[in-house]
């Protein structure tokens, strides 16, 4: 357990970021899962989910909840299932 003050206020800030973390780890999830889940779709479905899936990774990305190259690499792979399924 935190011993001094400062340790004790990082520990609270750290649960009140985590709270947020993983709120947004999950929207990123669900949206390459809701993307994946449209195969046989038409063209225009696919490529909603797609844009939808990219926005979720760029901002978990952009707040740190993943690294750079773990955002590029889920892209790669969604587009590339996307592509192989069309």
């Amino acid at each position: 357990m935190a011993i001094t003050k400062g340790a004790k206020k990082a520990h609270r800030a750290s649960l009140r970021k985590r709270v947020f973390n993983i709120r947004r780890k999950r929207k990123m999830t669900d949206a390459v899962k809701n993307a994946r889940a449209l195969i046989g779709k038409t063209r225009e479905e696919q490529g909603s989910a797609l844009a939808e899936a990219y926005r979720a990774i760029d901002k978990a990305l952009k707040r740190g909840v993943i690294k750079k190259n773990a955002a590029a690499r889920k892209k790669a792979r969604l587009s590339k299932f996307l592509k192989k399924s069309a």
